[in-house]
């Protein structure tokens, strides 16, 4: 299992080697596109992200290993490209691991927080915050 820092390394890189930003966010859309499609059922209320202009649904799944994964969608394609980009970092890892890692920081080094509007940026924090507030949950129980 790779650690919420590599991965964030390794996407950091990716984006290193695009160049400007218009090609970042080409690639962040294309991963979205690599997202499975969340289930109608899953499109709802419990599953609905707050404090995000585009709908987004966010499916947290414990597993027995004691790691969460999560599945996201949203109506808009660069949202569920930041979705996608959420989920690498924080799918298949453990909760305690989760709630320690600094988002924001994450954020800098990626270069998202200075090149999204400030819609999107409330949204990619209140995604953020949905996945910590629900591994702090898990952690707790």
């Amino acid at each position: 299992m790779t650690t919420i820092d590599q991965e964030l390394t390794d996407l950091a890189e990716e984006f290193d080697l695009l160049g400007d930003w218009e090609e970042r966010y080409r690639y962040v859309i294309e991963l979205g596109r690599e997202l499975a499609p969340l289930a109608d059922a899953e499109r709802n209320e419990a599953n609905k992200v707050r404090g995000c202009a585009s709908q987004v649904w966010l499916v947290t799944e414990p597993q027995a290993d004691g790691t969460v994964v999560f599945r996201g969608d949203s109506d808009a394609h660069i949202v569920r490209g930041l979705i996608a980009v959420l989920l690498r970092l924080f799918s298949g890892k453990t909760p305690q691991a989760i709630s320690a890692f600094d988002v924001k920081a994450a954020f800098d080094k990626l270069g998202l927080a200075g090149h999204l509007s400030a819609q999107r940026s409330n949204g990619l924090a209140s995604m953020a915050t949905r996945i910590r507030r629900d591994a702090e949950a898990l952690a707790a129980a």
